[in-house]
């Protein structure tokens, strides 16, 4: 398939000069374009974002990771999207085999794992987290139409043509869009790899183990039971966003 490369870097309160370093890491990829949806940030955030080699687009609220990933794959008109987590917890090369699956037509989405067999991580998560995260992957296997190592990681691609076909099937704004999207991808019946990556946690993280794991459990039942719903009993996360325009 190849074509053009979209990267949109969801970020809310990022750590600026790590940030921009990994922007300039990104464009080893040759991507058309970066996109950063920045989350309500403050003035000296917005002004030292001002100079990096990528459009950096501003909500003046916080969407959320999900709402700022479907505002930024929305946005581009790109054949391969790809997102990214804004800490750069996954290295170039391992972006690079995310990306071939979904480049090569082998799969319309792509997902990067930290839990496969094959990866390799630098973790400096607390057991809790650690825990808490295989156990929601348990779950997942067992209730969503695919079966992966690891639902949440922060390097996902999907091509043009998927993305129009998932994009109204995508609810939640928050963590819970990493296991809707791979969900949406299932139930209709697209082809998804999963990629082991190397991955580095990031030591400076502010999420909350427990409080993500309750978030995501939710988020997990609300995308088993929508699959038996019908559109009119949510809107879709894109026509939300465009209410905001």
């Amino acid at each position: 398939m190849g074509g053009s490369l979209g990267i949109v870097v969801p970020a809310f309160d990022p750590d600026v000069e790590r940030l921009a370093e990994y922007v300039e890491e990104l464009r080893e990829l040759d991507p058309a374009t970066i996109r950063i949806e920045l989350d309500d940030p403050t003035g000296r955030t917005r002004e030292r974002l001002r100079d990096l080699p990528a459009t950096v687009a501003v909500a003046d609220r916080r969407r959320g990771k999900g709402a700022a990933i479907t505002a930024g794959f929305e946005a581009l008109g790109t054949d391969v999207r790809l997102f990214v987590d804004a800490d750069g917890s996954t290295n170039v090369e391992s972006l690079r085999r995310v990306l071939e699956p979904v480049s090569s037509g082998e799969a319309a989405l792509a997902v990067g794992s930290r839990r496969h067999p094959d990866a390799s991580v630098a973790n400096s998560q607390s057991r809790l987290r650690g825990n808490l995260g295989d156990g929601f992957a348990w779950l997942a296997r067992r209730l969503l139409p695919v079966a992966l190592y690891d639902y949440q990681c922060g390097a996902k691609a999907i091509d043009a043509d998927a993305w129009r076909t998932v994009r109204h099937d995508l609810y939640e704004p928050g963590f819970g869009w990493d296991v809707n999207l791979v969900a949406a991808a299932g139930y209709r019946g697209l082809e998804v790899a999963e990629v082991p990556i190397q991955w580095a946690d990031h030591p400076a993280s502010t999420v909350d183990p427990l409080r993500t794991s309750i978030t995501l459990g939710r988020a997990l039942v609300r995308t088993r039971r929508r699959r038996y719903l019908t559109r009119a009993d949510a809107t879709p996360l894109p026509e939300r966003l465009a209410d905001h325009d």
